[in-house]
């Protein structure tokens, strides 16, 4: 978890000698060169374009903080503590590569994919997976792990079926963002509380009168789409799916105890990168007992031998499992995975949070904040800067914790003044903040999502019904004063 100092005289002197205008023009810089690498690149801006964009955007707020006055060592100790912060998600990132290509060689993701082609209807597809990563993300308070599990098994099912890889991911998304939220043992939903000055409990009650109707909108759209789907061909591509699958990997329940251990793990707040590792190790046991031949096959072993055994999961986790099965969409799905699979997904967050760290220690994002509460004359202007004040946080500093922490931190005595009850700021903090951080490509989560995933952040992102619905709902309720009440008691202190 993230965890900010109180600004120093340095900061303050570089916060007297900057302006808005300058605090605009890397923001500027950043916004117009994203915007240009989409444009050029599409899908493929990810992979080089927007590390560049973000690189430039940061040297442009590295030479207005040297023309005010800030050295390049003290530049340079602003780059080393954005990355430092990124540094967990990292490791977690490598970790995941490894656990998805283990996953998929042992066995275990195709056999989540077979038995959910077996239970789940095509016009109920898009819904019941967000219902699905809600509870189960309810009950571990991860969406990471979530989608790292359970995510790619409903991905693969989606394209045995031949639906959209797009809306699944945004009912992936939708329904691992709510989960996680709401629950009592997420990183984010205990956070929020506690910079906001109240109680956990308090806090999720009060989350409930903005992200139930969220929800609620979410499952309706994803219903909609559902039942409006042709399924003239899913039945023969459920067959072909499901028949190449039991001809390439043994399909059974044992397959399933690495996604039991991984969930009971996180369910017991076990630190996520034993975690996952646990669940490296476990699938690569399950693949040396059931799925010999496929491990050699991968190794270009034609006999079961230990050195062969030994190279072909050397290869899926560093470099990832590879199917070739003579299915094209298959084989796409099933060759994923390993280390180097999150390599350009590393490079992005890394630029990103260098970009972040040189706005926030050279005091040009505190300028745009203070600029921006100008603005917050009444309560609902106050909610509504506080939104876009942690969307702008998720959008500069590339970190859902700092989009938390931030806002919550700078607009604190705001809300005490106005007498509001802190239950807001805290509702509000993970209404924009929390979940919109997936829908950005090169923050940490939105690159951890396509990277997982497999798709995109802006193929998946207008279908993530549940994190765009949320801030405008938020919004209303701040608008038209709907649980929008005084404060009643004493903050909790931090």
């Amino acid at each position: 978890m993230t965890s900010f100092n109180t600004i120093n005289d340095q900061e303050n002197k570089a916060l007297s000698s900057s302006s808005v205008l300058q605090a605009c023009i890397p923001v500027t810089v950043l916004v117009l060169l994203l915007s240009l690498s989409v444009y050029l690149f599409g899908e493929d801006s990810s992979y080089g374009p927007n590390q560049i964009a973000l690189c430039v955007g940061a040297a442009a707020a590295a030479l207005i903080g040297w023309r005010n006055g800030k050295s390049w060592l003290e530049i340079e100790e602003s780059i080393i503590y954005g990355i430092t912060v990124a540094i967990k998600p990292l490791l977690i990132l490598f970790c995941v590569g490894s656990l998805i290509g283990s996953w998929i060689m042992s066995g275990t993701v195709p056999t989540m994919i077979y038995y959910s082609l077996l239970i789940l209807d095509p016009s109920i597809f898009y819904s019941a997976s967000c219902i699905i990563c809600a509870l189960i993300a309810l009950s571990i308070g991860s969406s990471w792990t979530v989608a790292g599990t359970v995510g790619i098994a409903l991905i693969g099912a989606a394209a045995g079926l031949g639906m959209s890889l797009e809306i699944t991911a945004g009912a992936i998304i939708s329904g691992s963002y709510f989960g996680d939220k709401m629950s009592p043992l997420s990183e984010t939903t205990n956070l929020a509380p506690a910079v906001a000055g109240t109680d956990l409990f308090g806090h999720i009650g009060h989350m409930i009168w903005t992200t139930l109707p969220s929800i609620l909108i979410a499952l309706v759209l994803f219903t909609a789409i559902g039942l409006n789907i042709d399924t003239t061909n899913t039945s023969s591509n459920l067959e072909i799916t499901m028949q190449l699958l039991s001809e390439n990997f043994s399909i059974n329940v044992f397959m399933l105890l690495p996604v039991i251990m991984l969930l009971v793990m996180a369910n017991k707040k076990f630190p996520p990168i034993p975690t996952i590792l646990a669940g490296v190790i476990l699938g690569v046991l399950i693949a040396l007992i059931f799925q010999r031949s496929a491990i050699s096959s991968l190794a270009g072993e034609t006999t079961n031998n230990l050195l062969g055994l030994f190279k072909g999961i050397w290869i899926t986790l560093f470099d990832g499992f590879i199917l070739n099965s003579g299915n094209g969409t298959l084989d796409d799905l099933m060759t994923r995975g390993g280390m180097s699979s999150m390599l350009s997904t590393v490079w992005l967050v890394l630029c990103a949070m260098v970009f972040g760290g040189i706005m926030e220690k050279t005091g040009l994002l505190q300028r745009l904040v203070d600029y921006a509460l100008s603005f917050a004359h009444d309560t609902g202007t106050l909610i509504a800067t506080t939104i876009a004040t942690c969307i702008g946080a998720n959008i500069i500093t590339s970190d859902q914790y700092i989009s938390v922490v931030l806002p919550g931190r700078m607009y604190k005595l705001e809300y005490q003044s106005r007498k509001l009850d802190p239950r807001i700021l805290s509702r509000t903090l993970e209404d924009a903040g929390t979940i919109t951080s997936p829908l950005i490509p090169w923050n940490t989560c939105g690159a951890y999502m396509s990277a997982t995933l497999g798709v995109a952040t802006f193929a998946y992102l207008p279908y993530c019904f549940f994190n765009i619905i949320n801030p405008i709902v938020a919004l209303i309720y701040g608008f038209l004063n709907i649980k929008v009440h005084p404060e009643t008691g004493p903050a909790v202190p931090n």
